[in-house]
């Protein structure tokens, strides 16, 4: 009984430190047809209350197996809570040099997430606003579920 309580107290710990800089996260569902058009794109609103410490910025991906390409591109246009908009292309490595998927598989879904941009510094406070397109060249990208994003404090 006390290795159970030991274990169950150390797994608190963790959730509990991993929520502390835990500041956002989101995902948006792409398409029930289980594709990506060009001009679905996504927007997240995304709060930033201290602009003094750095943040992990990071980008979620959900695929089904199928997914043909070894990455996902995408264009993110960040405006700032004053106007300022900072446009930033990515690709999303889904496969690795074997040919595998990355990623936590489900049975055949996928979930991946890239750090695009570690120690992000933020100008201001206030709500920023994303949007995430698709930026491949085929239209619609097939096998696409989900875009997100996910904010921590470094």
């Amino acid at each position: 009984m006390k290795k159970i309580t030991t274990l169950f107290a150390i797994a608190i710990c963790l959730l509990s430190c991993k929520s502390e800089n835990h500041v956002y996260s989101e995902h948006q569902e792409l398409s029930p047809a289980v594709e990506w058009l060009k001009k679905d794109s996504r927007e997240f609103k995304v709060p930033i209350k201290d602009n003094s410490i750095p943040y992990n910025f990071t980008l979620a991906f959900r695929y089904a197996e199928g997914y043909q390409y070894p990455t996902a591109n995408v264009k993110v246009t960040e405006t700032s809570p004053s106007g300022i908009e900072t446009v930033k292309e990515y690709e999303l490595k889904v496969r690795d040099e074997n040919d595998d998927y990355i990623g936590e598989a489900g049975f055949d879904i996928w979930d991946s997430e890239h750090l695009v941009e570690p120690n992000k510094k933020y100008s201001e406070t206030g709500t920023y606003t994303y949007v995430i397109e698709q930026n491949t060249p085929v239209d619609p990208l097939n096998f696409a579920m989900e875009i997100g994003i996910v904010l921590d404090k470094k």
